[in-house]
């Protein structure tokens, strides 16, 4: 997936799920910098949150994040989540 739109689509509604997953406000997470860590103090994810948040990208993307990056390299900012989920879309 290339299309500039269509990934802004997908980083929105991740943002969503981090601000959900993570109990935070959507407006709150919205305004954070792309690279800004998952784990980190802004976002506080949790691996309890993290689980919730990876399930819900497979129900919604149907990309199984864990499965397929072994290393969860993914999963250290909005922006890696977002491009691994736009690269992996069905």
């Amino acid at each position: 997936m290339t299309d500039t739109r269509e990934r802004a689509a997908v980083e929105r509604e991740i943002r969503s799920m981090i601000a959900e997953a993570a109990r935070l406000d959507d407006t709150v997470v919205a305004g954070l910098p792309a690279d800004t860590d998952l784990f980190g103090p802004e976002i506080g994810l949790t691996s309890l949150a993290g689980v919730t948040l990876l399930g819900g990208i497979d129900r919604r993307y149907g990309v199984d994040v864990a499965a397929l990056d072994l290393s969860l390299d993914s999963l250290q900012s909005i922006a890696t989540l977002t491009d691994f989920v736009a690269a992996h879309l069905q």
